[in-house]
């Protein structure tokens, strides 16, 4: 599956697309400055997307990728 079919996966299960992700994450302090705060872990974001939002792990993870900016929107 390539990145982009999680990220179109995951907004049909949410609603939400990656920026919306990106905002949320801002205002909970795991990003800053547009990327992963230091010392906020994968654990961190993927438990807060697991509670509340119903990702699985690989889809959480995906977030991820996208909030430490490894990964971005359109990507194989």
């Amino acid at each position: 599956m390539s990145f982009q079919s999680y990220l179109t996966s995951i907004e049909a299960k949410t609603g939400r697309r990656p920026d919306d992700f990106r905002r949320e994450a801002a205002a909970r302090g795991l990003v800053a400055d547009g990327v992963l705060a230091p010392g906020v872990t994968a654990k961190r974001v993927t438990e807060w997307l697991k509670a509340d939002h119903g990702l699985g792990h690989g889809h959480a993870m995906a977030i991820y990728a996208l909030l430490t900016g490894r990964k971005k929107e359109g990507d194989e």
